[in-house]
């Protein structure tokens, strides 16, 4: 009885073994990434269907946060007709004349009972146009004016070069000795002029003073009042 008791209890000891055995814990089928291993695969984008690859960045795209590149302007093409700047600097050229665009002269002359001969010619470089009339002739600071002594306008003159031009001053047109002494007459083209020239002629005797239009010869500006 003692042998089948102990050949009864090696068989349980076996059935239990190979219970135990069986009853292991099942292997899983997916293993835990090993340390080091690579990343999760990122989430698919929406609307895209389950398992599609995530879309790649477009080639050339600026990265996120860059500031965007500005374009340069484009360049004028060549000959497209832009007006390009002067070559040089034209004024004193076709201007209407000043006081101070002229070298002015006086003298003083016996013919007619003596009256006085302004001449002009334009300053070097200077090319411009007396207007048709006479000079603004004044004497002294209370401005004394000469009145015309032509009647008729005559033409614009183009002074330029050596051309020269003239005028003639009847300082004193009336009779008695009311007369007042000047040594200097002041002339203007046009009225007012900005910049007229003091020009000397000596000691004369000024009283309702008369001017001759602008004349190329000398001879044409003989004044007779």
């Amino acid at each position: 009885m003692r042998t089948r008791r102990l050949v009864l209890t090696a068989a349980a000891v076996t059935v239990i073994a190979a219970a135990a055995t069986a009853c292991g814990p099942e292997n899983s089928d997916t293993a835990a990434p090993a340390a080091g291993g690579p990343a999760a695969t990122a989430a698919p984008t929406a609307g895209a269907p389950a398992g599609a690859p995530a879309p790649a960045a477009p080639t050339g795209a600026a990265p996120a946060g860059a500031a965007p590149t500005k374009s340069a302007p484009p360049k004028s093409p060549a000959g497209s007709g832009a007006a390009s700047a002067p070559a040089g600097d034209k004024s004193g050229y076709g201007q209407v004349c000043g006081a101070n665009d002229l070298d002015l002269g006086a003298k003083t002359e016996t013919q007619a009972g003596g009256y006085i001969l302004i001449s002009a010619k334009a300053k070097s470089g200077i090319t411009c146009t007396l207007p048709a009339g006479h000079p603004v002739i004044a004497f002294g600071s209370g401005g004394i004016e000469a009145t015309p002594v032509e009647h008729t306008a005559g033409e614009q003159i183009t002074l330029s070069g050596a051309k020269t031009v003239y005028a003639g001053i009847m300082a004193k047109t009336t009779k008695g000795n009311q007369a007042v002494q000047y040594t200097d007459v002041i002339i203007g083209i046009g009225n007012p002029d900005p910049n007229p020239v003091s020009v000397p002629v000596g000691t004369t005797p000024v009283d309702k003073p008369a001017v001759t239009n602008w004349h190329t010869l000398p001879k044409d500006a003989v004044p007779i009042a």
